[in-house]
């Protein structure tokens, strides 16, 4: 399976600059298994620190996963996957339907007051998760909020 991930990702990276005689110095670590070692850690809730042996070092791996989330690569990643599940549904890539729903979590005392609301209808002062997904029930966008702004007011501020 990480293979044929791989295969989608790999044309979004960009072209590194050395590649192209603009100077710098190639990657000491393959980008795929640094791919790997993300996904591992991503899809297991393991922590950076807990990965098996066998992958390149902690430090460079999470150097890499930050430079493609600085520009925006992971969001595409996450986009180009959905499209070809999608596809695999006989579905169009892109959805025309999406469903949000809402999670009020408690905040603890050093959260700052300005970040946290007071949900009356399950009397939870703190912070709300809004989550989108389509009709498959794949994400489409999450958003955390005040606990006292609503699913609907979420959805058009996003």
């Amino acid at each position: 399976m990480m293979n044929v991930e791989w295969s989608v990702v790999r044309p979004l990276l960009p072209v590194p600059g050395w590649l192209w005689g603009r100077g710098g110095q190639p990657e000491a670590y393959c980008p795929g298994r640094c791919w790997t070692r993300c996904v591992i850690s991503l899809d297991n809730g393991i922590k950076w620190r807990a990965i098996p042996a066998g992958f390149p070092p902690r430090d460079r791996v999470y150097a890499l996963f930050r430079r493609w989330r600085d520009h925006v690569l992971v969001k595409e990643f996450h986009d180009r996957l959905r499209g070809r599940v999608r596809g695999k549904t006989a579905r169009e890539a892109e959805p025309t339907a999406g469903v949000v729903d809402s999670q009020s979590a408690k905040a603890d005392a050093v959260v700052s007051a300005d970040s946290r609301g007071f949900d009356g209808g399950k009397l939870i002062n703190g912070r709300k998760r809004h989550v989108v997904v389509d009709t498959l029930g794949l994400l489409l966008g999450v958003m955390v909020t005040s606990a006292d702004i609503g699913d609907r007011a979420a959805a058009n501020a996003a």
